[in-house]
């Protein structure tokens, strides 16, 4: 209980901090309404009004919980209206496209790390790539793979992959050469060949950057999908669900997709923790 106590007091907080930025956000219009109206209204009677409007600027915290339990539980899972089945098609693009990152990322810092000449002429491009706004070369991306071909849950894939490389090519490539040069001397001194002395010490030595790593690539992943349902909206996700409750004036629908999302990227990074906790425990016994 002790250690719940910090939790819970900043849980407070947010909570009291987000009732009064809705009070806040939310009084302007009830004031509008009623001077229109030729009335006048107390602070008294704007309160409980503002924790009530149908679009609200800022949805109360209860209004948020009651979008979320009619869109997660009283919503059939395969119904489009459902944000179980936008989440499940967001979730599917973050993991294809984290699994195609992250097979891109150590292949790169594989690169890099093999050969000196490798890795002056490709690690400035891979930094360079990242300071271009995903915003901007999404839309660029997706008419490139649709002239190629490629579209659907394939091409949000790629926009995942675009940005969940990076962290894991940067992490891998300090992690493989995090191997002790007493090590490194000694695979020389045996005649290891290259091959031989990634297999067995390099990529071992690499595991914890790379898992390090994994966890800001899977949240990146997730961002890159949720930026990729902005464009291709019409395929559903958590993006076209932000997208469409920003064209509707719906605040409470962004917000619970916010908070959906918030929740599975919460959910990834726990479970490559997992994953990383088992292999670490193979690793030892």
């Amino acid at each position: 209980m002790t250690r719940l106590l910090p939790v819970l007091t900043i849980l407070i907080a947010l909570l009291a901090a987000w009732y009064g930025g809705a009070v806040l956000l939310n009084a302007q219009w009830e004031r509008d309404q009623a001077e229109r109206a030729g009335v006048e209204i107390t602070f008294a009677e704007i309160v409980p009004k503002t924790m009530a409007q149908d679009r609200p600027m800022l949805p109360a915290p209860h209004q948020v919980a009651a979008e979320l339990w009619k869109t997660v539980v009283e919503t059939s899972p395969t119904s489009k209206r459902s944000l179980v089945w936008h989440g499940w098609i967001t979730l599917s693009s973050t993991l294809l496209g984290f699994a195609f990152g992250t097979i891109l990322g150590v292949a790169l810092a594989v690169a890099i790390t093999a050969s000196r000449t490798t890795g002056l002429s490709v690690m400035p491009w891979i930094i360079a790539s990242q300071t271009i706004p995903i915003l901007a070369i999404a839309p660029m991306m997706i008419v490139v793979l649709n002239a190629a071909g490629i579209s659907g849950i394939a091409a949000k894939a790629m926009i995942s992959m675009y940005l969940s490389f990076f962290p894991v090519a940067v992490g891998m490539v300090k992690g493989l050469r995090a191997a002790d040069a007493m090590q490194v001397d000694l695979m020389r001194t045996y005649s290891a060949s290259t091959f031989q002395t990634y297999l067995k010490l390099r990529l071992p030595a690499s595991v914890p950057y790379l898992f390090a790593s994994m966890k800001v690539g899977v949240a990146a992943s997730l961002v890159g999908a949720i930026v990729a349902e902005m464009t291709l909206s019409q395929g559903g996700g958590i993006g076209a669900r932000l997208l469409n409750g920003s064209y509707y004036g719906q605040t409470m629908m962004i917000w619970a997709a916010l908070i959906a999302a918030a929740v599975m990227a919460g959910a990834l990074v726990p479970a490559i923790g997992l994953v990383e906790r088992l292999a670490l425990r193979g690793r030892r016994a």
